[in-house]
């Protein structure tokens, strides 16, 4: 009996030792059969004309009153005690919370994707509520599976999903006073989104004047071939206004050849093949390029609940360097945070919370510099 449970042990470790195996091996097949859409593409409608001046098409505007998901703070903030509220109105684009695969674009009344964008609204979007306002726009996002191919579909959504954003974004351009001060954000797909929207809609406008700073985080940008057509240049310090801020968190030993070939696979802003040098890296412990900070710096990582409704801020628990051969941001041993680190101790969904506190902080410091700027030119 027990040489058979013996056996049966044996059995059973090599059937363990075969599925990581196989799962190392064609981990990426396997996660493109779970998510990429087997549909054929459906063409979207364009929304009216007048649909973001409706309240429901928005998770975070203006008077939505105790159910805005972006107004959430935590219990204590560390140095915002005493902080006025700023005077910049935010629009935030929330990253991809649609990942089933029965369409190329989440509906917008699909309630899993829905319930998913609050939760990433709250950890996300609240780094921005010390300011006026906060917008962030529903729209019907590019499913998962949409980067996970390279079928026309995948870039069909995306660009479906863009249009969605950037009407949702005029809305927003128009529903707030000519001389406030702008801020701009977004996450994953939302930085990607956000990328577009700066080229087409801020660079060589009027309107790039106005913006404070943006922050296209969890999306690599090319210093060679984005950056230049995004209308701004990357932050260079912690006191300037007009600025980008971009980094895409890993803890070490960080694997993030998959990320940095998805990134490579598709062409930059100005329409060229991107290489392999390294992509923009700000710190969002120093506020400037480049660089490294101890842990000492942060000022407070927000670690999400089990339940993803809240979440508490513990100082001083991670680090940040910018890699100088790939320009991802280093955060050392891997932090505790959750179970949603992606492979290759890839820190993608923690890319905010990591540095919530420094973020907030970061924001205030560069509304106020564009208010000093503009005082002084008038």
């Amino acid at each position: 009996m027990a040489r058979k449970f013996l056996y049966l042990i044996a059995v059973l470790a090599v059937l363990v030792i075969a599925a990581l195996f196989v799962l190392r091996i064609w981990s990426a097949e396997l996660t493109r059969f779970a998510f990429v859409p087997r549909t054929a593409y459906a063409r979207l409608e364009p929304l009216a004309k007048d649909a973001y001046t409706h309240k429901e098409m928005w998770f975070s505007r203006p008077g939505m009153g105790e159910g805005d998901p972006s107004q959430w703070r935590p219990a204590k903030i560390p140095g915002d005690e005493a902080a006025k509220q700023g005077a910049a109105a935010v629009f935030f684009i929330h990253p991809t919370s649609y990942l089933a695969r029965a369409h190329w674009n989440g509906p917008l009344n699909d309630a899993d994707s829905n319930r998913r964008a609050s939760y990433f609204l709250r950890g996300m979007a609240s780094a921005f509520n010390g300011q006026a306002q906060v917008w962030a726009p529903r729209y019907r996002q590019a499913a998962f599976g949409a980067f996970l191919t390279d079928k026309a579909e995948g870039q069909m959504a995306l660009d479906a999903a863009y249009l969605d954003v950037r009407q949702a974004f005029d809305t927003f351009v128009r529903s707030i006073p000519a001389d406030q001060p702008i801020v701009l954000a977004g996450h994953s797909q939302g930085a990607l989104h956000l990328m577009q929207l700066m080229k087409e809609r801020i660079a060589g406008t009027p309107l790039a004047a106005r913006v404070a700073a943006a922050y296209p985080i969890g999306w690599p940008i090319s210093v060679e071939h984005d950056l230049p057509v995004m209308g701004l240049p990357a932050c260079a310090g912690p006191d300037k206004a007009g600025c980008i801020m971009n980094w895409s968190s890993f803890a070490e030993p960080a694997e993030p050849e998959m990320v940095l070939a998805a990134y490579r696979s598709r062409p930059a802003l100005d329409g060229k093949a991107k290489d392999t040098r390294p992509v923009l890296c700000t710190n969002p412990l120093t506020g400037g390029l480049g660089g490294a900070a101890p842990a000492s710096a942060n000022l407070g990582t927000l670690k999400p609940s089990a339940e993803l409704d809240g979440g508490e801020m513990i100082p001083a628990a991670v680090p940040a360097r910018c890699d100088p051969a790939t320009g991802l941001l280093l955060i050392g041993d891997p932090p505790d945070l959750g179970p949603y680190v992606l492979p290759g101790n890839n820190y993608h969904v923690y890319d905010v919370p990591l540095f919530w506190a420094n973020l907030r902080a970061d924001v205030a410091r560069r509304v106020a510099a564009w208010q000093t700027a503009r005082s002084g030119r008038q």
